[in-house]
């Protein structure tokens, strides 16, 4: 169960479409935007984990091409965030939008999000630590998977805030936006390669 929770944690933590963008809501509309964005996120972790687990996303992913045509709609879509990041100048604003993404935003971003269902599928179909209580070990799983899902992503968007009250130069800001968005595009090309 602790190597598990070790997996869990450094999949969780590295820089994905999730992570980053919570991050970029922090940065850009504060706290409050940001917490309505992260229930968005947790709900659609959660819709995705159920999809998984029950095997409905096996059974959608293997209609011909279904895979392909959502992983396309899900590149592009976190390239277009990628390229908002890069061009968005010289301020952190890892996402351009006249107003805040929402519960609604971080739903798509979770059901579009490649490195979700994939991290999801890794940590569900390995990791073995109960076989004999397939269902007591599904439960637990999902318990561990929420009790560290919910503490890196609100440090994640803690970093966001932070950012956003730092009195960065216009290079570093534009450094940090190009990193951001160096980092979406891997995301997708992992997720291409896997």
């Amino acid at each position: 169960m602790l190597t598990f929770a070790t997996a869990v944690f450094f999949l969780l933590i590295t820089p994905g479409p999730g992570v980053l963008s919570t991050a970029g809501v922090g940065s850009g509309y504060g706290a409050g935007p940001g917490l309505r964005f992260l229930v968005g996120l947790f709900i659609g972790s959660n819709l995705v984990m159920l999809a998984v687990v029950s095997g409905l996303a096996g059974l959608i992913f293997s209609i011909p091409y279904t895979r392909e045509a959502l992983m396309t709609v899900s590149a592009l879509y976190l390239l277009y965030l990628a390229y908002k990041i890069a061009f968005s100048g010289s301020r952190i604003a890892f996402i351009e939008a006249p107003r805040p993404p929402g519960i609604k935003g971080g739903l798509l971003l979770q059901a579009l999000n490649p490195k979700t269902y994939a991290v999801i599928t890794a940590i569900f179909s390995g990791f073995a630590f109960w076989p004999e209580n397939l269902a007591a070990e599904t439960a637990i799983k999902i318990a561990i998977l929420n009790g560290i899902w919910i503490p890196i992503h609100l440090l994640w968007l803690a970093a966001g805030i932070h950012l956003k009250k730092l009195a960065i130069g216009h290079r570093t800001q534009t450094m940090i936006n190009i990193i951001m968005a160096l980092a979406m595009v891997a995301v997708v090309a992992l997720a291409f390669l896997v």
